[in-house]
């Protein structure tokens, strides 16, 4: 008996214009390209679903927040839900306000924003989040205290805040190998 193969064509597409759409960039303080941070996002997905929308939104969700591309430019491309899980995940940044100003007030309405969103957007968000959180865990763990002074909120009681928040708004998820994993590292990095 034949297996059917896997119909990887949309999120094959994903990939290659999340990889076009991050080319040359770093992730921040890292000395690696940006697009590995999409990558290990989309695999945590893929241990909570198969869905290959859910798959390229992960690929894609910070490709409107962090590049030229649009919202519209995901829509054209790949359709109306993935631009909505895509936009689900996307700060939005006041004009003229610094990014340092409008952290708080970003982090706020994130929070909030997902605590609102559909299930699917909470299985892309937390495969973003995760990521970030590993990340974080891993260079706390090198750097202790140090590591804060690459991002735009400098003191780890805000990262505690925004991150306790978020696990907060995925708790529906709690039952996923992905979230356990997301709250012991929040827990490992802001133990008290």
């Amino acid at each position: 008996m034949a297996n059917n193969p896997l119909d990887t064509s949309l999120l094959d597409r994903a990939i290659v214009f999340a990889v076009k759409a991050h080319a040359g960039t770093e992730r921040r303080g890292k000395g690696f390209p940006y697009i590995v941070h999409p990558m290990e996002a989309m695999e945590i997905v893929s241990t909570m679903t198969a869905d290959q929308e859910l798959l390229a939104a992960a690929a894609l969700h910070d490709v409107v927040e962090d590049t030229p591309c649009t919202e519209e430019d995901i829509r054209a491309e790949f359709g109306d839900r993935i631009a909505s899980l895509v936009a689900a995940e996307s700060d939005t940044f006041e004009e003229g306000v610094s990014e340092e100003d409008s952290w708080h007030s970003r982090k706020r309405a994130a929070i909030e924003r997902l605590a609102r969103a559909p299930h699917d957007a909470k299985i892309v968000a937390l495969g973003d989040k995760l990521s970030n959180m590993r990340a974080i865990a891993r260079d706390y763990a090198l750097q202790g205290d140090g590591l804060w002074k690459i991002f735009h909120a400098k003191d780890p009681k805000d990262h505690e805040w925004h991150y306790r928040g978020l696990a907060d708004s995925l708790r529906e998820l709690e039952d996923t190998f992905a979230f356990r994993e997301f709250e012991r590292l929040i827990n490992q990095v802001f133990s008290k």
